[in-house]
Formats: C-alpha cells, structure tokens, sequence
C-alpha cells in the first residue's frame, strides 16, 4: 500500500497512534463548535502549519498539502463568500483546511500497520453488534492508502495527455477511472492472493 508516512524521530513520529488520533478527534470537535473570527482561524492555521517542522517534516511537506488543497479552498471559500460574507468564508473554509493539514499531519508521522493496529483496538467493541473490526480496519486503511494512488494516476493522466498535445478537460475522467478500476482488481487480487479477502 502507498503511504504518505516519512521515517522520522521528530516529536510527532514518537507520539502514540492512539494519541495523535484522540487529539485529532478532539481538536475536530473544538474547531467544529468553538465560535472563533477571522484572527482565530488564521492562528490556528499558522498553528498547525509550524506543527510541520516540530514534526521534523521538511517544507515541502507543507507546501504539497497546502497545493494539494488549492481547489477545495477556491471552490469552498468562494461559495461561502458568494452565499454568506468574506469573513465566514475565511472562518470556515480555515477550519477544514486546519483538519485536513492535522490529518496530513498524522498520516505522515505514523505507519500504516501502526494506524491500522490502532483502528482495530479502537473498533474492537463494534465486535459485540456483529461488526468485524479488522474487515472495518482494513477498509479504512485501503481507503487512505486510495488517496494518494489516485492522485499519482491522475498525474500521469494530465502528463499523458500533455505529452499528446491535448487539452485537460472531461475526457481525462476515463483514462483515469480505467487505471482506477485496474489497481483495484490488483489489489483485490493480491488481497485474495494473501487469504485476506474472498
């Protein structure tokens, strides 16, 4: 599975899964229901940018995240501005923008087996309604692991079509959801290949 982990024995990186989950949770719910304005919401997001070096995570690592949410914070920020007022917008496209670099945060300084051993402690009592924890787990983990191969794919699907000399448009989403589908048989095969699946 791909990762957006990086080795490191930064403070983050040592943090217990569970407590880097249990902040992120936390802090979701503070940012979620705590009246904060505009100066607020820009101090939690510097905030939550300097966690990047505390991690011992290089700048680059910040500037991905921030690029990589470029068109949510167009899209999301301008439709508040459009429908309610600026400082709305600014207010509440910072907080989900503040939760998605925690998130980054935390995917980057904890390996996968470790979320996932995680997961599966904090799903064990769902074994009581009938659910399966490890099969919850796993989802979860794949869906995470999803992320960042379907953005590698459709950068390959932008260079493809740029080396041809065609224009970026709706016609990318085939190519792009052909290559989607093939990793997931890949994947479900090996899933089968190791008995973890059927």
């Amino acid at each position: 599975m791909i990762s957006l982990y990086r080795p490191g024995t930064g403070l983050l990186h040592r943090t217990p899964v569970l407590a880097k989950l249990g902040g992120l949770a936390l802090i979701a719910l503070v940012l979620s229901f705590a009246p904060i304005g505009v100066v607020a919401s820009l101090i939690v997001l510097l905030v939550v940018a300097a966690l990047y070096p505390i991690g011992e995570l290089p700048l680059r690592a910040l500037v991905d995240a921030w690029w990589r949410l470029r068109w949510l914070i167009l899209v999301l920020g301008g439709a508040l501005w459009a429908f309610t007022s600026w400082p709305v917008a600014v207010v509440n496209t910072g907080r989900v923008v503040a939760l998605l670099l925690l998130a980054d945060l935390v995917t980057r300084t904890t390996r996968m087996g470790d979320l996932l051993d995680a997961l599966r402690r904090i799903l064990r009592p769902l074994r009581r309604v009938g659910m399966d924890p490890e099969a919850v787990a796993m989802t979860l983990s794949l869906t995470m692991a999803m992320i960042p191969v379907i953005a590698s794919l459709a950068a390959q699907v932008r260079d493809a079509q740029r080396a041809r000399g065609m224009r970026l448009g709706p016609r990318a989403a085939l190519p792009l959801l052909v290559l989607t589908m093939k990793h997931a048989d890949e994947v479900g095969d090996a899933l089968v290949a190791r008995g973890i699946a059927r």
